[in-house]
């Protein structure tokens, strides 16, 4: 029998986000998103969601992305008494079309006839599926109900009506239920040069940086020197960048693992058993450990450059659990990913996203950009150091403009951001008007300023005298040049 005494207490923020999904279905609302951090327990609250559907008479539907979440999903659910359980994927051995509960694999359920549900709730739902959408389309009375820690996919509130918010990563830190953390940025690649494909990083471009002797070797320096031994996480570009890796481990000594895509089941179950027990320091890979992924992690090491505040958070979030051992985190973070997009902590939409297909996506600048103590190294916000307690000192001619210092030389002062936005927009009306793409403007503005677009507002605007005297300039040296 089970003992109802065995069964998990909700926490006061799991509440919480039980009264926000209960509100929201009083106000009218059908398809609602739970953001909720890494390491907060959502399968927990998902699951006393089941119980309360259930003791109604209510079939309920729970989804999962991939495969390897099934049966770590229903443990949990028969942890808290849920058993009328049948699991749709594959040749399960759990199937049973007429259980009350379904749990789900995405793929799966392309291929069959979806039960009826009253209720349907979506694991990782910024994973966008077809499937679910075709169920939102044919089952309009239908409840839907979204997990996510990263909510912020592109056109999401086009499909979703309502995002509730019941806790953030900072106030978990603060309530000690998730790990306090350190960001180290030991080597910062340089990715100026780095093509951009629908959106993201080129991964074929970045192999090429990320996987140099010298940043490898950082890499693994940095872990050695910094580490402590801990257990850790390494995320790399693609799936050769992350065998090197493990290779360049294993050749100083530190025991480590490799698994990808290819890896099955039962070798994923060994690597995880080798890296609780400690013979195994270090997981290398890419994509693969970044979800579903709940081990005693007390270190990341981050390699993998990306233009996505939700992979960013979605791999930090792999260490933020608090484990006996790992009650904090230390992250190395050589992709410069926490320079670029900003702290976990400090990412984050209070809104679901509502951009059009075939519009680009626009996000505000991030208010906090961390920056390296000049004495202990960590990345931090503000002028004094949480760790060292060093304080940033104002430097005497330099100019700051929203938040980046810029540096004054002599007489002629570099260019502010308002400056380098104005000349971006100018070149976009330009590149708009001739019908050229988007690429050309970014390639004229790093001719004009060294450096590539980034954090830039895409709003045209009529360009000026300077401007087109500049351009002018252009297309004459170019004429010129194609003359000789």
């Amino acid at each position: 029998m089970f003992d109802l005494a065995e069964q998990k207490q909700l926490r006061p923020y799991q509440e919480k986000a039980i009264h926000l999904v209960r509100t929201s279905f009083s106000r009218g609302f059908r398809r609602i998103v739970v953001q909720s951090p890494t390491g907060s327990g959502k399968t927990l609250t998902a699951a006393k969601i089941i119980m309360g559907a259930v003791e109604k008479g209510n079939r309920v539907i729970f989804t999962a992305p991939a495969v390897a979440l099934i049966d770590q999903t229903v443990a949990a659910f028969e942890a808290e008494g849920i058993y009328d359980i049948g699991v749709m994927q594959s040749k399960h051995p759990r199937t049973n079309p007429d259980a009350a509960v379904q749990v789900c694999s995405v793929q799966t359920l392309v291929k069959r006839l979806i039960p009826e549900a009253a209720i349907v709730i979506v694991d990782e739902v910024h994973i966008r599926a077809a499937v679910i959408d075709t169920m939102m389309d044919t089952r309009p009375d239908c409840f839907f109900i979204g997990l996510s820690a990263t909510p912020w996919r592109k056109g999401m509130g086009l499909r979703w009506d309502n995002l509730v918010i019941p806790v953030t990563i900072t106030e978990l830190i603060d309530e000690g239920y998730l790990s306090k953390f350190t960001v180290y940025a030991p080597s910062i690649p340089d990715l100026s040069g780095v093509r951009t494909k629908a959106g993201e990083f080129d991964e074929s471009d970045l192999e090429e940086i990320m996987s140099e002797g010298k940043l490898v070797a950082d890499v693994v320096q940095t872990w050695l020197e910094k580490g402590e031994n801990r257990p850790t996480l390494a995320f790399a570009v693609n799936c050769a960048h992350a065998a090197v890796l493990q290779q360049q481990f294993a050749a100083r000594g530190v025991s480590a693992a490799y698994c990808d895509a290819y890896t099955d089941k039962t070798e994923m179950q060994l690597i995880e058993r080798s890296f609780r027990n400690r013979e195994v320091s270090v997981v290398c890979s890419v994509r693969k450990i970044s979800i579903g992924v709940d081990w005693p992690v007390g270190c990341i090491i981050d390699a993998a450059p990306t233009k996505s505040e939700m992979m960013h958070v979605q791999k930090i979030g792999r260490g933020l659990r608090v484990n006996p051992g790992t009650e904090d985190l230390v992250i190395f973070d050589h992709a410069s990913n926490s320079i670029r997009l900003g702290l976990v902590t400090d990412i984050g939409y209070e809104t679901l996203d509502k951009t059009e297909n075939g519009e680009k996506q626009v996000k505000p600048r991030a208010a906090k950009l961390p920056k390296p103590c000049s004495s202990c190294g960590i990345l931090f916000c503000g002028m004094v150091c949480p760790a060292c307690g060093h304080k940033r000192v104002p430097i005497a001619g330099v100019e700051t403009d929203d938040g980046e210092l810029i540096e004054i030389t002599g007489k002629r002062a570099l260019p502010t951001r308002a400056e380098k936005q104005q000349f971006w927009s100018m070149l976009l009306f330009y590149c708009d008007g001739r019908g050229y793409k988007r690429g050309w403007a970014s390639h004229k503005y790093r001719e004009k300023f060294t450096v590539w677009p980034v954090r830039l507002s895409d709003n045209p605007i009529q360009p000026d005298i300077p401007f087109s005297n500049w351009i002018l300039s252009k297309q004459i040296a170019y004429a010129k040049k194609m003359e000789k």
